[in-house]
């Protein structure tokens, strides 16, 4: 019984570094469930290596780039096989876009699996190198759809090369040359002295005296000698076909050869452009951080303000209360010296007036 579906899903796309942990612990499951099969099947799964996971994370998560990937490297295959060159062009322009977006993508699952390699330290080279071979070799491709890839793949080759359709075309309607080996030069070359130096008038005479059995034996060799002949011819066309294919291959191979530079020279440039991207970006989130350090500062500085300013509006507010009762006390305080001041006077008034 094969492994759950599940749980290859977990093995395959989750870091390489936690892979031998959770499969032990599905074999321990397995046993305990009384299932051994089962946990024999579990332990024979091999861990992925780093480039591995990552084509493994773009087969199960992005499948249908993978399944446009493969429409890609049939369509590269038939133009091949073809000898399409304008078509081979435009599709190994598509090849190197597909391949660099499946990189990228590679890199932001990697950057999503919690656990993974840092974004530094991922064999992209590789992941990219088993993309070509995708394209190239259907028994990769297969590999790669599988999401159970064990380790990179390469490809050293230029893609199927299919060998010209010869056809052997005789001239006239004369019947074909009887099996066996051919008539060497030599015989050839005394058969047709033979033919030469008979003179006209002997061979009619023979032909026309001769028994019917030698007659037939003079259609044989003259038939021969008309096989030999064609088959010569033909072994000629035939090296001359077989040099026209070597000199088209010649040329395919230098053209695919030009291309290989070319696409090198794109890559290194698309690489040159990538790591200042990735620079780029790594000055973005440092910078990010130190704006957001400030913003934390500030933010403390701003709870501290906003704490201060509470402590002294309570100042204030008790300020003005215990202003208000000064104010109040004050008033009471002159009202009473004034009735002290009124009372003093009413007194004196009144013995004065007496006298």
């Amino acid at each position: 019984m094969p492994p759950p579906q599940d749980l290859l899903r977990r093995l395959y796309t989750e870091p390489p570094e936690a892979f031998v942990a959770t499969r032990d612990a599905a074999v321990a499951e397995a046993r305990r469930s009384g299932d051994p099969a089962a946990a024999r099947e579990i332990a024979r799964l091999r861990r992925p290596t780093v480039a591995a996971w990552l084509v493994n994370l773009l087969a199960l998560r992005r499948p249908d780039l993978v399944a446009d990937l493969t429409q890609l490297a049939e369509a590269l295959r038939a133009a091949q096989r073809d000898l399409r060159g304008p078509r081979l062009r435009e599709l190994s322009a598509q090849r190197r876009a597909a391949v660099a977006a499946l990189v990228a993508e590679a890199r932001r699952l990697a950057a999503d699996a919690e656990g993974g390699p840092p974004a530094g330290k991922l064999p992209l080279g590789e992941v990219e190198a088993t993309l070509n071979a995708a394209l190239s070799d259907a028994e990769v491709a297969e590999q790669v759809r599988s999401g159970r890839l064990l380790r990179a793949a390469s490809y050293a080759g230029f893609g199927e090369v299919p060998r010209p359709q010869l056809r052997l075309v005789t001239g006239g309607e004369e019947p074909p040359p009887p099996p066996g080996p051919p008539a060497g030069p030599g015989q050839r070359a005394a058969g047709r002295r033979t033919g030469r130096a008979e003179p006209a008038g002997r061979k009619a005479d023979r032909a026309g005296h001769a028994a019917p059995g030698a007659g037939r034996a003079a259609r044989d060799v003259e038939r021969d000698e008309r096989a030999a002949r064609d088959a010569e011819r033909a072994a000629r066309e035939a090296d001359r076909a077989e040099r026209a294919a070597r000199a088209e291959r010649a040329r395919q191979r230098r053209a695919l050869e030009r291309e290989l530079t070319r696409a090198r020279t794109d890559q290194e440039r698309a690489e040159a452009e990538l790591a200042g991207a990735a620079a780029a970006e790594h000055d973005g989130t440092e910078e990010l951080a130190d704006i957001e350090r400030s913003l934390a500062e500030l933010e403390r500085r701003r709870a501290q303000a906003e704490q201060e300013l509470s402590r002294r509006k309570l100042a204030r507010r008790a300020a003005e209360r215990a202003v208000i009762a000064a104010r109040r006390r004050t008033g009471e305080v002159e009202g009473a010296i004034e009735a002290v001041d009124a009372e003093g006077g009413a007194a004196a008034e009144g013995p004065g007036g007496a006298d």
